[in-house]
């Protein structure tokens, strides 16, 4: 893929989940071509040390508070005029079961609700720029969800740790189709991608030292290193044909129809939406 010299001067990129993995990856290769970048991360070092590297701002936010996600976009305003380009890439997950301040399941909240509010709150900005975007890292685990929206959020009960994330990554795919829907007069574009299994600190939570072995080079016959993950990020974000990837879901380079049929089910993706707006306390325009 050609790389125009410095094609997005001019462009504000924000990208979400920037400390470390893919995020970090795509933060650097997006200022290489003239972005300015916000690098937005969790653990205050790291997250420094990215954006130094670049460059760039960084800002931190923990998704598990709303309250961050909440500081974070009023940071953003103030800091720029102009936003381009969202990237909800923050995310995780957990081999137990935890309630965050805000009284929510923690991986339902930080891979699928802290977006939809930042979404929110930076949309008026973002529509403002000449050709707005929001990108969603979702994952390939969506396939095995089954997403109840009575049980998803709940503080108690049974847990499953591939199940919980499995249902926020399907939640990312019903909220960029619904984004789309609800955004389809407007210049906004939008899709969600599976970066493919990368190996990156998303794994930690994993009992038994799991995320460590993934990231060593043992796995590389299993798992692909950040520096290949980033390509579907960077490549939706630049690419000019717009209406090629608004609402779609990417496996990687490829667009593939959700096999799930929630993910597809208008019906559930306007429950999603109300239940996604009573937790987080915005109202997107109709």
């Amino acid at each position: 893929m050609a790389v125009q010299d410095k094609d997005l001067q001019g462009k504000t990129v924000v990208i979400t989940g920037a400390s470390n993995g893919i995020g970090a990856v795509a933060a650097e290769r997006l200022a290489e071509r003239g972005a300015t970048v916000a690098v937005v991360g969790r653990n205050p070092e790291r997250t420094a040390q990215v954006a130094d590297k670049i460059g760039a701002a960084h800002f931190l936010a923990d998704f598990a508070r709303l309250d961050d996600v909440r500081k974070l976009a009023d940071q953003l305003l103030g800091r720029f005029p102009q936003i381009d380009v969202l990237v909800n890439n923050a995310g995780g997950s957990w081999a137990e079961r935890a309630v965050t301040a805000d009284g929510n399941e923690r991986t339902f909240q930080v891979n699928h609700l802290g977006g939809f509010l930042l979404t929110a709150l930076l949309l008026e900005r973002l529509q403002a720029a000449p050709q707005p975007r929001v990108i969603n890292t979702s994952s390939v685990t969506y396939r095995t969800a089954k997403l109840n929206l009575d049980t998803a959020n709940a503080p108690t009960g049974s847990f499953s740790m591939l199940g919980s994330y499995a249902g926020s990554k399907l939640a990312n795919i019903v909220f960029t189709r619904e984004l789309a829907r609800r955004t389809a007069s407007t210049a906004l574009v939008t899709a969600a991608f599976h970066p493919g299994a990368v190996a990156t600190n998303v794994y930690d939570n994993i009992p038994f030292g799991v995320g460590a072995l993934i990231r060593s080079p043992l796995s590389r016959p299993f798992f692909i290193r950040p520096e290949k993950g980033a390509e579907p990020m960077v490549h939706l974000v630049t690419t000019p044909d717009a209406a090629a990837i608004n609402g779609k879901y990417f496996h990687r380079f490829k667009e593939e129809p959700p096999s799930v049929k929630q993910a597809v089910d208008p019906a559930f993706a306007e429950q999603l939406w109300d239940l996604s707006e009573q937790l987080t306390g915005v109202s997107y325009q109709r």
